[in-house]
């Protein structure tokens, strides 16, 4: 009975926490530019002396999922989601290079080019910094053109060129904080192939709608454990009321 509670206890624990990892996909299904955790369970043998006769279950993450989510169309022109692969550089909170595809941005008081988060967006020089303006538009390769305050439609200026990135996504992992960096340490290069979509948005690749069944499934598995250390109990009940009565 011992070896049934023992594979009951585990089962049940790992359940819950692979129905953290679900839950916190569903909690990001409308954030923009959301890459959905992945995870898995598996089956190991407990060692040490004596016959292997149990195993218990362990949940772990397998890394992300690196599907593009869909471009929503905002209109906005501070907006822009990359075209396939790819990231944007930020400066993380301790002043270091980060990346993201959440690409809702805005310029703070200062004139400092920031994202959703209040992440600084990066260019080739470091955090970018927007003039006073009276029009901005963004282009494909990144390039942030204005037109200055006072000045005719006709006459824009470039003032910098948001950092865009490529790698595999072997070479990236997330943190605690959303971004992802690289996983040796290193800062990437610019990558020119890298493509953008002023006005538009990338929306998480989490399926809400599989998310929810994966939700509910979770919850009976663990329901089935709770029921099958309860049956253990029982039977441990059962057994020493026989031993009474003898």
């Amino acid at each position: 009975m011992d070896k049934m509670l023992y594979v009951a206890m585990t089962g049940a624990k790992e359940t819950l926490r692979a129905q953290t990892a679900n839950n916190h996909n569903l909690a990001n299904a409308n954030t923009t530019g959301f890459r959905a955790d992945l995870s898995a369970f598996q089956s190991r043998s407990v060692s040490g002396p004596g016959f292997a006769s149990r195993v218990y279950a362990t949940h772990s993450s397998t890394g992300w999922d690196d599907t593009t989510g869909a471009q929503i169309a905002t209109g906005r022109s501070l907006d822009v989601a990359i075209k396939g692969k790819g990231f944007i550089a930020v400066q993380d909170r301790s002043g270091n290079e980060a990346y993201t595809r959440a690409g809702d941005l805005h310029i703070d008081p200062d004139g400092q080019l920031l994202n959703a988060t209040g992440h600084a967006v990066l260019g080739d020089s470091g955090p970018i910094s927007i003039p006073p303006n009276q029009s901005l538009s963004i282009a494909p390769d990144g390039t942030i053109s204005i037109v200055a305050l006072g000045q005719t439609p006709n006459t824009t200026a470039n003032v910098a060129r948001i950092k865009l990135v490529n790698a595999p996504s072997s070479s990236f992992e997330r943190g605690a904080d959303g971004l992802f960096r690289a996983s040796d340490g290193s800062q990437l290069s610019s990558d020119a192939t890298v493509q953008i979509t002023s006005g538009a948005l990338e929306s998480s690749n989490v399926n809400a709608a599989d998310a929810m069944m994966t939700m509910i499934e979770l919850s009976r598995r663990f329901e089935l454990q709770v029921k099958a250390m309860r049956t253990v109990e029982d039977d441990g009940a059962s057994s020493t009321k026989l031993l009474q009565t003898e």
